[in-house]
């Protein structure tokens, strides 16, 4: 048994701790980058037109936007390396179930259990590192893991293309691939000190909340099902249903308040978080621009490979611009938020990437790579280095030290479920009604209606920036740069 933050970067064991942790986590990465591109050829073989492609979406994030918060609280109840594992194996025998899967349903289920395993598999990784590394490489470690597994990011829509591409079913590789990953993972694994002492913490299993987990996940489904299956039910069903999951939701916030007020269950979302000002207004700001970006990851697969014909590649390929500007300019941008402050990046980030969408908008049929969509995907591009970091540091900035943890969790879920909602909502309000992989052409009116959509979002969260925060925030010696413990929750 290994004591708590004893282990070097530079040791083996160091080493092969971060192999671990990295191909687990670049392998639930990279099956949603991978994923995307295959979209279309899934439509072609097993129909159900664009409720297939949003449904293969977001089944994976519901359920992995709604337990991901219950997965860490699983860690710390049962150990966190015992509920990694069960993450690792659940998301290899579920990408097996994806790769087989014979009809669309049975396809969109086996994504639901996918994300269920993601969420014990993904915080996982991070706690592991958190909990063994030694405090001084601890920060080394998480740099690492962090570049290394956006460098997984990076390749995988090329790698998708390549499978999808491959030949008949080659869309299947896309979720098989994941096999021989994690078994890697699992016979690595065996050897990891493991940090805690799970069968002394299952009396502490009690304090998870998995009633705020089935009422999450619950208020989704109810709220996004409808959205999908609009042209397949009455219009008063449809609404029917959308006010339910709101009340569900409503059901939610008052359960999670009265848990924080007392009791032995800890809250998934603590209510009092929302009262701190930049915690909300960033989760706010969260909600537009994280939906627009899972709209758009939507949109491209529409546009670029059913309107504009180009091969899973092509299409692939042609964001890659996007996750090379990420890399190479996150981290310099990163050093200006101290100088610069939140407002001003976010508020420049929201407005190019909006702009980078808009362009994109207007791509025409027969478009050239080079002179209609690079162009876009670079302002796009560039837009994101402003903005992705500066919104998370923002919205855990003002937030109890002892809170961190789940302040960057809600962050997390707040991102992943914008993306579920818009996913299944944009598409409604552009008007795209028939869609499939044969549609060609006749898409792109709708696409175009979409992006545009998207850039309206993004244009919001920009200004919601500059109105919603103050110039200070986010500066060395004028806001807050670090969580303080003695900030209250209700400041």
């Amino acid at each position: 048994m290994t004591e708590h933050g004893t282990i070097a970067f530079s040791s083996r064991t160091g080493r092969l701790l971060l192999t671990v942790t990295i191909l687990a986590s670049g392998m639930g990465f990279l099956d949603s980058t991978v994923v995307n591109v295959a979209l279309p050829k899934i439509e072609s073989e097993l129909g159900g037109g664009l409720a297939t492609i949003q449904w293969v979406l977001d089944s994976y994030a519901l359920t992995l936007g709604a337990l991901v918060l219950v997965g860490g609280a699983l860690g710390d109840a049962l150990g966190r390396k015992r509920v990694f594992l069960w993450g690792v194996s659940g998301f290899a025998a579920t990408s097996v179930l994806c790769g087989i899967a014979p009809t669309a349903g049975t396809l969109i289920a086996a994504r639901a259990l996918q994300g269920v395993a993601a969420a014990m598999m993904i915080p996982g990784s991070l706690a592991l590192i958190s909990a063994l590394f030694r405090s001084e490489d601890r920060g080394r470690a998480i740099g690492a893991w962090s570049g290394l597994a956006g460098l997984v990011t990076v390749l995988g829509p090329v790698i998708g293309g390549l499978l999808v591409d491959s030949g008949e079913g080659g869309w299947r590789w896309a979720f098989l691939i994941n096999l021989p990953i994690a078994v890697l993972v699992l016979l690595l694994a065996r050897t990891i000190p493991t940090p805690d002492k799970p069968e002394l913490r299952l009396r502490t299993l009690r304090r998870v909340d998995f009633t705020g987990a089935v009422l999450t996940t619950l208020a989704l489904l109810l709220i996004v099902t409808p959205l999908i299956e609009y042209q397949r039910l009455p219009l008063a069903l449809v609404l029917i249903l959308v006010m339910a999951g709101l009340v569900v939701f409503l059901v939610f916030w008052v359960v999670e308040a009265r848990r924080e007020r007392g009791g032995t269950i800890a809250p998934m979302m603590p209510p009092s978080l929302w009262r701190i000002r930049s915690f909300s207004m960033a989760n706010i700001i969260t909600l537009f621009v994280y939906g627009a970006l899972g709209a758009v990851l939507l949109l491209f697969v529409i546009g670029f490979q059913i309107g504009l014909g180009w091969s899973a590649l092509a299409a692939g390929a042609a964001g890659l611009p996007i996750t090379l500007i990420l890399a190479a300019f996150s981290a310099r941008v990163g050093a200006l938020l101290p100088r610069v402050g939140s407002r001003n990046l976010l508020t420049l980030g929201a407005g190019l990437v909006g702009l980078g969408a808009f362009v994109l908008a207007w791509v025409p049929s027969g478009a050239s790579y080079w002179l209609n969509v690079l162009p876009g995907i670079l302002v796009f591009g560039a837009g994101l280095v402003f903005m992705v970091a500066p919104i998370t540091t923002t919205a855990l900035g003002d937030i109890p030290v002892k809170s961190s943890g789940i302040g960057s969790g809600v962050n997390n879920s707040v991102a992943r479920i914008a993306g579920l909602i818009a996913v299944a909502l944009v598409p409604l309000t552009a008007g795209l009604t028939h869609v499939d992989a044969n549609a060609g052409a006749a898409v792109l009116p709708g696409y175009r209606r979409g992006m545009l959509i998207c850039a309206v979002l993004m244009w919001v969260g920009g200004l919601l920036s500059w109105f919603g925060f103050d110039a200070a925030v986010g500066r060395v010696g004028e806001g807050d740069q670090e969580p303080s413990p003695d900030v209250e929750p209700g400041r």
